[in-house]
């Protein structure tokens, strides 16, 4: 009983390591997955690798306090602050090129000076940010929480400003007490004793402005939908996973011998791939269009910029997915050997596109390297024609570059076509 079993079990598990496949998705996969993610998200920031976060800094003010406010916050590793316009501003923000802008108002300095002692009006920092980057705004509107406290602090306590307001606000509080205004630097408690508790001092030194975020989205008071990108981004992982389907179709095809059969028949080669290139094409745009109706209708996600943008992004991806099916076709030997690198191939690209994790927060030198990964610009471009509500100059270059992919995986699939086995 016990060999007859031992057999069986050898058997098996030497079966298990001779299928390629297996091996694939059984070991490297689970691997180089962990790996990515492990990388993103992992404690790497001493490395000093991560990409610094694009803020931009409007200075209404040009005062001494938000001239330091911006020294402070360019200090920060985390940031990468540059002064900028109101509108580039908005424009920068809406097209995504910039995380976050930072909107300091004019009298920013006086008017935050005036309110860290006591109950005055306090000024509006305006937050203008990505909706699809919402722990990136807290993060940086926490950092100018800090750099404004420490500047205007310093600045009331040591400046040459900050001295002249805090004797205008000391003397319209009590305009006899001179000697007691004096005190209140040397002594917070000899203040209190000298006004009686009074109501003003009693709240303690407050935050000397309040913050108005503004999520920047096609139009101005239109919400995120954070469903416009869960589509996109599903929509391309299975949409290639369609496209190894076709690839593996025509190697088993080909292992059949039904290539072999379709070469005596009058059919190029040109003519064969083609035929299959734009069937899963057609399909491929189907499916884009069934899911974003179903997206429209259930979750109302809008294509709030341009519709020829849209639809010829996915006609661009759909022919890219066509051609990239062509290319296992081309480079595979067997359709058993050939399914587990593809299936691999296809969630690199997946992953590297953004369709899991957004790229950027990926390390800098990733995210340049993504640059070259169709299904980034897959991604990009259905973002801007519907959340961000961009227009069609917008889809022209990832049109550009998908097209140029397909091209090229076409042009390779062509040149690797086999039609027999190898043997």
């Amino acid at each position: 009983m016990i060999t007859p079993l031992r057999a069986l079990v050898r058997k098996d598990i030497r079966l298990f390591f001779t299928d390629r496949r297996a091996v694939i998705m059984g070991f490297i996969a689970p691997i180089a997955i962990a790996s990515f993610f492990g990388f993103i998200f992992g404690n790497n920031s001493d490395s000093g690798s991560n990409s610094p976060l694009a803020v931009l800094y409007v200075d209404q003010d040009a005062g001494t306090i938000s001239n330091a406010i911006l020294a402070d916050l360019q200090k920060q590793k985390p940031l990468s602050v540059k002064v900028s316009t109101v509108d580039a501003a908005r424009e920068a923000v809406r097209k995504g090129s910039a995380t976050v802008a930072i909107v300091v108002p004019k009298n920013f300095g006086t008017e935050a000076g005036r309110a860290f002692f006591g109950p005055e009006k306090k000024p509006e920092i305006e937050v203008l940010y990505d909706p699809s980057h919402t722990a990136e705004q807290s993060m940086v509107q926490g950092m100018l929480s800090g750099s404004v406290m420490e500047v205007v602090s310093r600045e009331m306590f040591g400046g040459q400003t900050g001295q002249t307001l805090v004797k205008q606000s000391l003397d319209e509080l009590d305009g006899n007490s001179s000697a007691t205004l004096r005190n209140l630097l040397e002594s917070v408690k000899q203040w209190n004793d000298s006004q009686g508790g009074g109501s003003v001092l009693r709240r303690g030194i407050t935050m000397p402005y309040t913050v108005n975020p503004e999520a920047v989205t096609a139009r101005t008071g239109t919400p995120y939908n954070g469903y416009a990108h869960s589509f996109a981004g599903m929509s391309v992982q299975f949409i290639l996973f369609m496209g190894v389907e076709v690839g593996i179709g025509m190697l088993l095809q080909r292992e059949r011998g039904l290539w072999k059969r379709l070469r005596a028949a009058p059919l190029s080669r040109s003519l064969l791939l083609g035929s299959r290139a734009l069937s899963a094409a057609i399909t491929s745009m189907m499916i884009l269009l069934v899911v974003f109706g179903f997206a429209r209708v259930v979750f109302h996600v809008r294509i709030e910029g341009s519709v020829a943008g849209f639809l010829g992004i996915c006609v661009a991806f759909s022919l890219m997915t066509a051609s990239f099916g062509l290319l296992i076709a081309g480079l595979g030997k067997t359709a058993e050997a050939t399914r587990g690198l593809a299936i691999l191939a296809t969630l690199m690209l997946v992953m590297l596109g953004g369709a899991w994790v957004p790229a950027f927060l990926f390390p800098k030198w990733l995210q340049t390297l993504t640059m070259f990964i169709p299904t980034r610009w897959a991604m990009d471009g259905l973002d801007a024609m519907t959340w961000r509500g961009l227009g069609l100059s917008a889809a022209l270059q990832p049109i550009g570059l998908l097209l140029l992919s397909s091209a090229i995986f076409t042009g390779l699939a062509i040149s690797r076509f086999r039609w027999e086995p190898e043997g």
